[in-house]
Parts: structure tokens; C-alpha cells; sequence
């Protein structure tokens, strides 16, 4: 119940979704009130928060800074580990229809997240890849499809793992603390995702590290139509930043879970049995 909540306040906090109702409040101050300097002082705002929130240097602007350091991807040349046995690859958006090929099931940010768990996976010759994610309103879960769109791109069957019960990301870290413990790890998931994701799979006490994928936020040289014109792919960048933003607000004020406390507590218990 509170993850349909959550996800249903959030969906509607979204800077599309919050225009509309801004604009729809707008128009009912216009049409039915005296207010009408009030309505068209929002209207206008309104219109121009969308303008300026489709532009490509004002939306990167914003989720660069959420990207952070995971702007970079994961290369084991230059990060000196001990070869790890996991990759595990966080679950994302997703259908399915079997009359489609496989990787158009992972939608949004699953497939790259996907495809660059099968290159660190090839960079670690007899690693599992492990992929979460639960089914939602689908037939099967986001982690049975990722495993299928690997499996599909030559993973062999044995060397993946599907999760298939978590929704969300405190829960998958849960579900993949059952299977590999304390074990170091790389975590596949969003450049945008990578640090709220850590936090959660740290306050378990795992050991992951970090393999962010799916950079969004534009460096590089760009047309001045494509930096300087709306989009609505550009408004999908403000709203990765907007969400990832609520997303860290929520972590950080949200209860601790049940079974977090209980692990909390057994913790301590056994520093202490230690000393």
C-alpha cells in the first residue's frame, strides 16, 4: 500500500504533471474567479517553467549534479579490485510481449543498465549476473525479462539469477543480501540512481560498487536547434533530476524498515559479543 502511494504522489509531483495542475488552476481562477491577474500571472509562469524546463542546457544543468562522479563509467583498469563473483543489475521500467524481441520488453533505463552489466560481465570471467526487479501488472517479473534480454545477447542460463520479488530498491537490496551476503559486488543501475541505490545497499552492510549506466546529462557538443529548442526528450532529463531529488528527501526523513531495525540491532549485538 504505501509503495502504490508513493509511487502514485510522486508520479503526480513530477514537473509535467504538476504543470498541468498548476495551468488547470490557473484557468479555473480565469474563467470562474475576479482573480484574473492572479490566474494569468500563473498561467504565464506556468507555460514558462515548461519552456524553460525543455531546454537541453537548463535540464542537464539540473541533472548533472544528481549524476555526480557516475558520470564516468566503472573500468577495472583503473579501479584496482579483486575480481568480483556479482554483478547485480537493478530493475527498471519494463513490459511484455512475447511477440516482441526481447530487449524491447526494457524499456526507459532497463536496457542500458542491462547492457552494461553484460560488458562488466564480460570484463569478469565467472561472475552471476543477478537482475531484480518484481512483475507489477505484467505476466513476469522486470528481473525475468532482463535475464531473458542477457540470455538473449549469450549470457549462458546459469550464469543469471532473477530476483523476482522486490519492487523497489531498499527492497532489492534485501533480496540481494540472501544471496551473496557480504560479498563485494559491482551494482548496474542509473548514473542517476547510483547514489541513492548505494545508500541503500550500504545501510545493509553490503559492499557494492559502484557500475552506473544510462548517463543522460549532455557534455558534449550539441546543434544549437537541439540545445536552444524545447524537447521533450530534455524534459525527460529535468524530470530524472526532479525524481531523484524526491527520491533522496524521502530516504533521508522515510522510517527505517522492520527488518532493517532488527538487522540494526543484531549488528550492534554482535560488535559487542566481539569486544
Amino acid at each position: 500500500m504505501l509503495f502504490l502511494l508513493k509511487k502514485y504522489i510522486g508520479s503526480l509531483l513530477m514537473p509535467l504533471p504538476l504543470i498541468i495542475i498548476v495551468s488547470f488552476a490557473a484557468l479555473l481562477l480565469l474563467w470562474f474567479t475576479r482573480w484574473q491577474k492572479t490566474g494569468k500571472a500563473i498561467l504565464s509562469l506556468s507555460w514558462l517553467a515548461l519552456l524553460l524546463f525543455s531546454l537541453q542546457p537548463i535540464a542537464d544543468k539540473f541533472l548533472l549534479p544528481v549524476e555526480g562522479k557516475y558520470v564516468q563509467r566503472y573500468e577495472p583498469d583503473t579501479t584496482p579490485i579483486t575480481p568480483v563473483k556479482y554483478i547485480v543489475v537493478l530493475g527498471g521500467g519494463f513490459t511484455y510481449n512475447p511477440q516482441w524481441a526481447p530487449s524491447a520488453n526494457l524499456i526507459n533505463n532497463s536496457l542500458p543498465r542491462v547492457t552494461e552489466g553484460i560488458r562488466l560481465y564480460r570484463l569478469n570471467p565467472g561472475a552471476k549476473m543477478i537482475f531484480t526487479g518484481g512483475k507489477g501488472v505484467n505476466a513476469i517479473s522486470s528481473a525475468e525479462i532482463a535475464a531473458m534480454v542477457a540470455q538473449s545477447l549469450g549470457i549462458p542460463v546459469e550464469d543469471t539469477i532473477a530476483l523476482k520479488k522486490p519492487l523497489d530498491t531498499e527492497e532489492e537490496a534485501a533480496e540481494v543480501e540472501k544471496v551473496i551476503g557480504q560479498q563485494p559486488f559491482i551494482l548496474v543501475t542509473s548514473a542517476n540512481h547510483m547514489e541513492r541505490s548505494l545508500k541503500f545497499f550500504a545501510q545493509r552492510g553490503l559492499h557494492p560498487i559502484a557500475g552506473p549506466a544510462n548517463q543522460l546529462a549532455v557534455t558534449t557538443p550539441l546543434y544549437s536547434w537541439e540545445k536552444y529548442l524545447p524537447s521533450s526528450y530534455y524534459l525527460s532529463h529535468t524530470e530524472r533530476a526532479w525524481y531523484e531529488t524526491l527520491g533522496r528527501i524521502w530516504q533521508a526523513i522515510k522510517p527505517v524498515s522492520q527488518d532493517m531495525s532488527i538487522k540494526n540491532s543484531e549488528d550492534l549485538q554482535k560488535k559487542a559479543n566481539e569486544k
